[in-house]
């Protein structure tokens, strides 16, 4: 029942806007704990990835005393990558089109990372 309610805030989180083309929660081991990701993307790939970068913009933020890490901002010409966390045991990840409007998905990320965190 609880990954029903995780894969639901997913798919509410993808419905928030059409700038956001998938997203997934992932664990910061790296393991797909639920995703709304398009057909034929690698899950696991995509959650190894996601917990190495958001584990290496953590140590970077703290390192060049950056504070807190909000989140990690990938962006090619395609789309952007963004992940932040989703309480101290998860990663929220989210592919956006190339013309988003960051702002809003950036509080529509914060906003679904909070409750997914209280179902993690």
């Amino acid at each position: 029942m609880r990954i029903d309610m995780i894969q639901q805030t997913l798919v509410e989180l993808n419905g928030a806007t059409a700038d956001i083309e998938a997203s997934a929660l992932i664990s910061t081991d790296g393991l797909m704990m639920a995703s709304a990701l398009p057909q034929g993307m690698d899950e696991d790939r995509v959650g190894a990835m996601s917990a190495a970068l958001l584990s290496l913009g953590e140590r970077a933020a703290r390192e060049l005393a950056r504070g807190a890490l909000q989140r990690v901002l990938i962006q090619g010409e395609r789309g952007y990558v963004i992940m932040s966390a989703s309480g101290t045991e998860a990663v929220l990840t989210v592919l956006a089109k190339p013309n988003a409007k960051l702002g809003l998905i950036f509080l529509d990320m914060r906003r679904a990372a909070e409750s997914l965190a209280r179902l993690v």
